[in-house]
């Protein structure tokens, strides 16, 4: 009998020890790279931290918002969205969440996805009263319109984006074009970024949507103005948001929430301390613009991205990691 108990201890505890050893090995990790720069570079950054910190073996997947959060519900991968725009699909979001099948970890962008009207900083600094949409209006002579010098200027997005729909429909609830304004489609992306690259080169004025991060936005320090509203959800579904609508009202843009998501598979096999680092990991949008704005110069991959940035910014990202992940990570980059 003592034989079988010693036996039977020795056996229980191997498997405890293996249960033990199991949960404290990372293992296999896929994370999605969305297709747009600043989660190109952060689902790099990740595999970076993860590899090299904490001993996972990543593999990064090229996706995008909806098909891959909705994968990860109905899936179970991949098994990490670093940059989730979880307010793009909410219903997916709260669904997951709801059933069990999806964790959200933390805020990826502490200050969230911003969209809006931006001035450069060079006409905020000097004209500090200019707040507002309705303080931009009252000086339409400060953003000139370059078709008639006797009107300013708004600059919209290029056809068929929502930011587009909206600039549109608050062109028209502030009352803009009485108040001496045009509103100038620039046709394109590249139209529109290079309105705003001419004016900053010129020192000229300048206003219209712009949307953050990006790395045009880490090139040329603008500032959003203040809607002078708050943000009306039933007003933005009835009127703001809809190209057709004939009476939109004053409303704000509203702030995207931008989530690290894992699936419950991959929170129930991850060791705590990757957890941890998920929760953990998040910067702001002038961090990401400053960033990317690096990338476009150095035509930079996201790989690239990650290593400079861990080479730049050791006060952020040691905060992120244990003490002993933070050695390895150094001795990687």
């Amino acid at each position: 009998m003592k034989k079988l108990l010693a036996s039977s201890c020795a056996i229980g505890l191997s498997l405890i020890t293996q249960t033990a050893f199991a949960q404290d090995e990372c293992g296999n990790v896929s994370l999605v790279s969305m297709n747009w720069q600043s989660a190109e570079v952060l689902a790099n950054l990740d595999a970076f931290i993860l590899e090299n910190g904490y001993g996972c073996s990543p593999e990064i997947i090229v996706g995008d918002t909806v098909p891959s959060l909705t994968s990860m519900v109905e899936k179970g991968q991949p098994d990490v969205a670093p940059e989730g725009w979880t307010g793009l699909v909410p219903e997916v979001i709260n669904g997951g969440v709801e059933a069990g099948k999806i964790e959200l970890l933390g805020k990826s962008l502490l200050d969230g996805g911003q969209q809006g009207w931006w001035i450069p900083k060079y006409i905020a600094d000097a004209n500090p009263d200019i707040k507002t949409i309705d303080d931009m209006l009252a000086h339409p002579e400060l953003f000139p319109d370059p078709e008639d010098s006797c009107k300013g200027a708004i600059y919209n997005g290029p056809a068929g984006w929502g930011g587009t729909v909206v600039t549109a429909q608050l062109y028209k609830a502030y009352d803009a074009e009485a108040k001496g304004c045009a509103l100038v489609d620039t046709g394109s992306a590249a139209g529109l970024d290079g309105s705003v690259a001419r004016a900053y080169e010129r020192e000229q004025g300048w206003v219209g949507y712009y949307w953050a991060p990006t790395a045009l936005l880490g090139k040329y320090e603008m500032v959003m103005l203040d809607f002078g509203a708050e943000y009306d959800d039933a007003e933005w579904k009835r009127c703001t948001s809809v190209a057709e609508c004939p009476d939109p009202k004053k409303n704000a843009w509203p702030i995207d929430d931008v989530q690290t998501v894992i699936t419950s598979d991959f929170s129930a096999r991850a060791p705590q301390e990757v957890k941890d680092y998920l929760s953990k990991r998040g910067w702001h949008n002038n961090t990401v613009n400053a960033l990317m704005a690096w990338m476009t110069d150095n035509q930079a991959t996201g790989e690239d991205g990650a290593r400079h940035f861990l080479e730049e910014n050791g006060d952020l990202w040691e905060a992120w990691v244990t003490p002993e992940a933070a050695e390895k990570i150094k001795a990687a980059t």
